[in-house]
């Protein structure tokens, strides 16, 4: 039976992460976004504009937070369908939090310049957002669509949100005010340039990997990054050393990743970072190496001879999915 074992560390900076995201999130609507009638982007925004509604039209006073948790059941159940699980109980949860922690605090300006909080309001909800996603997990509502189509489509993330929010632009225009809609254009801006500064997943790098130990570096890459690898092998001027190089293309976010993996398997390993322009072939998106995961057992690899070998498994088994997704 394989050994279950938690990664407390790792437990712990989400949680962190979590309770920064939430509560950052809660100033930005608060203190900046909500008393000014500046709205935010994705279902923030509606919630805030059906709020406003409800008091005009009904007379009855309803929290955004309130509209926040409505919005956020069906589009958790649409986040587990096509995400997965932990990304959607960490988003729904920290949607409800949001919603609580809303709800309960205290909605008092910092500020009352509208372009002071639709930036600050902006720029905070980014970063929120971008945290949130940089750790595997989303503040909720649009946040999930988004994701959603950047991992088909490799596209900005904070575009396409600013692309989704153009409605709520239109909307606050024409039933609140066109001020308000254009200061609500330029937090829905920042929001989106916070967001791509943060979460940077569809950003392409090539690391250069040196090391003296190639074949146990490169099986504990396969054993936690779906990527390949190529083997150039190489020798030190000065040291006139063997040893290999190791190439390979990752996304920003596995970054951290694979250089931990590296360092704690060959401490003296040197790692060069380029900054990749384009990548011509199949690069491995989220979904496709969740997949792989699931379906494919790399083996040890002792030699350069075995490396290949593994490859040449590991294409074969990709065809064999390939081909199983078109039945």
């Amino acid at each position: 039976m394989k050994k279950f074992t938690i990664n407390w560390r790792k437990v712990l900076l989400i949680a962190v992460v979590f309770l920064a995201s939430t509560a950052v999130q809660v100033l930005a609507l608060n203190a900046f976004l909500i008393p000014n009638k500046v709205f935010s982007s994705g279902f923030n925004g509606i919630a805030q504009l059906l709020s406003i509604f409800f008091v005009q039209l009904f007379h009855i006073n309803m929290q955004t937070g309130t509209f926040i948790m409505i919005f956020n059941i069906p589009i958790g159940i649409i986040g587990w369908k096509l995400i997965g699980g932990k990304f959607t109980i960490l988003s729904f949860l920290n949607s409800i939090v949001v919603s609580v922690v809303q709800i309960v605090a205290p909605t008092q300006a910092l500020t009352t310049d509208p372009l002071l909080a639709s930036l600050f309001g902006g720029l905070l909800l980014g970063v929120s957002i971008g945290l949130a996603m940089r750790y595997g997990f989303s503040t909720g509502g649009m946040d999930i669509i988004a994701l959603v189509v950047q991992k088909r489509t490799g596209k900005s993330i904070g575009v396409l949100m600013n692309g989704i929010n153009f409605v709520v632009v239109i909307v606050a225009g024409a039933f609140i005010g066109w001020q308000n809609a254009l200061f609500t254009l330029i937090g829905i801006y920042a929001t989106g340039r916070a967001v791509d500064a943060l979460y940077t997943g569809y950003q392409k790098l090539t690391a250069l990997i040196v090391t003296s130990n190639g074949d146990e570096v490169v099986e504990a890459l396969h054993r936690d990054l779906i990527r390949g690898i190529t083997i150039l092998p190489s020798r030190g001027a000065y040291t006139k050393r063997d040893s290999m190089t190791l190439m390979m293309v990752l996304s920003r976010y596995e970054l951290v990743e694979m250089q931990e993996i590296v360092h704690r398997t060959d401490p003296k390993a040197f790692i060069n970072l380029l900054s990749t322009v384009s990548v011509s072939g199949e690069f491995f998106d989220a979904d496709r190496q969740l997949q792989m995961r699931r379906a494919v057992t790399v083996p040890k690899l002792e030699t350069v001879t075995a490396q290949i070998e593994a490859e040449q498994q590991l294409e074969s088994q990709l065809d064999k999915l390939e081909t199983d997704d078109n039945k």
